[in-house]
């Protein structure tokens, strides 16, 4: 693979910078320093969609599916997918909501571990007194790996309340991490447990809860209900008053792993309802909750969708559901707020 690098201004920030041939141009503007909106870096979410004013580029391979063809005719292209054949210019979104918190490498300490599921870790990271990490409900952090690896994770715990940070760790098959976390039999690694020293980077992401009146329709699949834990208890502990309708789709009972406590907000809180989807549902499970996909439970109960906004977090199919169904039942632009999770082994940035 060349090695030839290409000069790539970025609008509206006005800044220019170096990217070789066999590299994305999002990692290139992140290593300079350049917070673009983006989430999952794998082509999927469609959350680095800029707008290429000039120049050639080329995807390694196939269309990413975070992008559709009428997009990419329109000269759309996805930015941590895309590498440069030319020099380019490319102009991608603007991301005020997030654009007051500092980006920080700091050290971190494990200070609890809770199994919330069979294949779910609640981890909670202690900083040291001196530091404070600041973010918005909804964003996430990297955890910072040997040989340059690094595995990224929502922020459970709201911004009000970081003395611990919360991730929700789901066990990945061929995941160094997890497979350390979860204390693997066979692993050649020493397991990470309570005390354990970890390096984070973060808050990452543009996944962000926005404040305003409008009601909002929040769906999350699987472990995407950890940004929006975030996002709820940064509204219920708040005293922020807005109508919360809060669906949670996963396989089966046991992967809706903190549900009574859903369920507590729920009770103490009117304007907060809560519906569990189950798309594998055993005959027990049926009987007390809904059946099918997450999304399609949301399209049976609200038949036009104009007034709402609407998060999402959860695997690719969900979010591509989402993104090409909601906005036939009325969802405005902009009005789509989402953090696609693509679930795979360790990575470099």
């Amino acid at each position: 693979m060349s090695t030839k690098e290409h000069t790539v201004r970025i609008e509206p920030h006005g800044r220019s910078v170096r990217v070789r041939e066999d590299q994305p141009v999002l990692e290139a503007a992140l290593a300079a320093g350049l917070n673009l909106p983006h989430s999952c870096k794998s082509g999927h979410c469609s959350s680095c969609r800029a707008q290429l004013l000039q120049g050639e580029i080329r995807y390694p391979g196939v269309r990413p599916l975070g992008i559709t063809a009428e997009e990419e005719r329109s000269g759309k292209i996805l930015l941590c997918q895309a590498r440069p054949l030319t020099d380019l210019a490319v102009e991608a979104r603007l991301s005020a909501p997030v654009a007051d918190v500092e980006i920080k490498t700091l050290p971190s300490r494990i200070a609890g571990l809770n199994l919330l599921a069979p294949d779910v870790m609640q981890v909670l990271l202690r900083l040291p007194s001196v530091e404070r990490l600041r973010f918005h409900a909804g964003q996430y952090l990297d955890v910072l790996l040997e040989g340059g690896k690094r595995r990224s994770f929502s922020i459970a715990s709201p911004p009000h309340d970081s003395e611990l940070i919360e991730l929700h760790v789901r066990r990945v098959s061929g995941g160094g991490f997890t497979e350390r976390l979860f204390g693997a039999p066979g692993s050649t690694e020493a397991p990470l447990g309570v005390g354990s020293l970890l390096r984070i980077e973060g808050p990452i992401g543009q996944f962000s809860y926005r404040e305003g009146h409008s009601p909002i329709l929040m769906l999350a699949g699987g472990t995407g209900f950890a940004p929006l834990k975030s996002m709820l208890r940064h509204v219920l502990e708040t005293g922020r008053r807005r109508e919360i309708h809060f669906y949670w789709g996963a396989r089966h009972a046991h992967d809706l792993y903190e549900q009574a406590r859903v369920l507590e907000w729920v009770r103490r809180e009117p304007r907060l309802s809560f519906t569990a989807v189950l798309s594998e549902a055993s005959a027990a499970e049926a009987a007390h909750c809904r059946v099918g996909l997450v999304h399609e439970a949301v399209l049976a109960d609200h038949a036009h969708l104009d007034d709402f906004e609407v998060y999402a977090a959860g695997p690719p199919a969900m979010i591509e559901a989402i993104r090409s169904e909601f906005p036939r039942r009325g969802l405005r632009a902009g009005r789509l707020y989402f953090d696609s999770f693509d679930y795979a082994p360790d990575a470099r940035r």
